[in-house]
């Protein structure tokens, strides 16, 4: 009996059940970090405001050291991807052990980096002289777990492009439970004050690089990968993963002028912009855990030569994305009354936030659109592309960033201009998959 073809209210529902096995274990396992900030901003924010505008200059200046290298999992997952639907499982893990081996050497270098420039990476963002000892005490400590971060990274990287998102969100759960109550006891307990939450923060990220590392080893070991390192496989990782580095810095060099910005506008704004921040992130990775699912659902159809199959699952994400982005703009408004007292007790951060949440709010279904796309690009491993097309976001961005202190702009004018920034992607992102040339079908791109 000759099967009946898919229709496409049947194709939407297969691609929905893979997108959710997918994405929503993912999601666990994006928000480690931001909610590793989330909860540090939260218990040092009731230390004062010049702790939590010491952590809201340290914060970012730590995600850029991590984030910078985050190709480490992207590209790692779309070249597993593609293996995965080539039928090469061993070829696979083996690339994703020389990911492993480049973030231990990447994690040394950027250690060896921070702990002698923390007094003058503070001081370039522009914390005040009353906040630069917090943020330069908090760096220094927090740069420590920086390798075993980027070990995460790797390793997860491995995993998803094994199509395995739940052994991520285990650990994170792990991860963030272990931070949340070493932070509680260090700073109040011990009476560590904001080292007390940065040491507690290194501890957990080491012990989740711990448990990657024996699930990977084990993975590798079952399908008779080596577990040495290459040198040639390290190379040709670090080579692939130029491109990703580029879109990566470009895109953190957006942050890092934000919170430049937001610091010269005074405690209060740069306070309060870290909260918006940290939200920003959880939100981002909320969004980007659809991407996550698209990095391996696209990696898996291109390697296994189905085009059709490729564009379908790219036009269902682009759908979940709009529609995720609608939804987070609305739990934004609804709840601020609620999260707003959890970080902070001061008037003036107050009033200086609750106008730029409202930005963030509305931006929120460009940003579902634009992590999607970017999901599905980098899942095609057409990285030179997006490198090219945050270059040109930058340079838009930029200008208009630095003009708000000069027009006497405050918080929320700076959030409008990242509102300028989140167009901008969606715009040059939408006009790429449009075109289709980011299809390439086979093992490797």
């Amino acid at each position: 009996m000759t099967q009946a073809p898919a229709t496409p209210r049947r194709t939407d529902r297969r691609h929905d059940r893979e997108i959710i096995s997918l994405a929503l274990p993912a999601f666990g396992a994006l928000v480690a970090e931001p909610l590793f900030l989330m909860v540090d901003s939260a218990v040092i924010g009731h230390l004062g405001t010049r702790q939590l505008a010491g952590l809201g200059v340290a914060g970012p200046l730590l995600s850029t050291a991590v984030a910078v290298f985050v190709f480490l999992a992207y590209a790692t997952t779309a070249a597993v991807a593609r293996r995965v639907g080539a039928g090469d499982l061993s070829s696979a893990i083996r690339q994703g052990m020389d990911g492993i081996w480049l973030a231990l050497l990447l994690g040394a270098a950027v250690v060896a980096t921070v702990l002698p420039t923390a007094p003058w990476l503070v001081d370039v963002f522009g914390a005040s002289h009353t906040a630069a000892p917090y943020a330069v005490t908090y760096l220094r400590i927090s740069a420590l777990g920086i390798p075993a971060m980027l070990m995460v990274l790797a390793a997860t990287g491995v995993l998803r492009g094994l199509q395995d998102t739940r052994t991520p969100l285990y650990v994170a759960i792990g991860g963030f439970s272990v931070n949340a109550a070493l932070n509680v006891g260090l700073v109040y307990g011990a009476g560590l004050g904001i080292a007390g939450s940065a040491w507690g923060t290194v501890v957990a990220q080491c012990g989740m690089a711990a448990v990657y590392l024996i699930v990977v080893v084990r993975g590798a070991r079952r399908h008779g990968a080596s577990l040495r390192p290459d040198i040639a496989g390290i190379r040709a990782s670090a080579q692939a993963g130029v491109p990703l580095l580029v879109r990566t810095l470009s895109l953190r060099a957006v942050m890092m002028i934000a919170t430049a910005v937001a610091a010269r506008l005074g405690d209060a704004e740069v306070a309060a912009h870290q909260i918006v921040i940290t939200l920003w992130s959880l939100l981002a990775f909320a969004l980007d855990a659809i991407a996550i699912a698209g990095q391996a659902i696209i990696g898996r159809y291109l390697g296994a030569d189905d085009v059709p199959g490729a564009k379908a699952a790219c036009r269902r994400m682009v759908q979940w994305g709009i529609a995720s982005g609608v939804v987070l703009g609305l739990l934004v408004v609804l709840t601020r009354p609620l999260f707003m007292p959890l970080f902070t007790a001061d008037p003036a951060v107050k009033d200086a936030l609750l106008p730029t949440l409202l930005v963030v709010a509305l931006t929120q279904p460009v940003a579902g659109i634009v992590f999607v796309l970017d999901g599905v690009l980098m899942g095609a491993g057409d990285g030179p592309y997006l490198a090219w097309a945050m270059l040109v976001t930058l340079a838009l961005f930029a200008p208009a960033a630095l003009l708000v202190p000069a027009v006497g702009g405050g918080l929320t004018a700076l959030w409008w201009a990242m509102a300028l920034m989140m167009t901008v992607r969606m715009l040059t992102l939408w006009a790429r998959t449009r075109s289709g040339r980011w299809i390439v079908t086979g093992a490797s791109r």
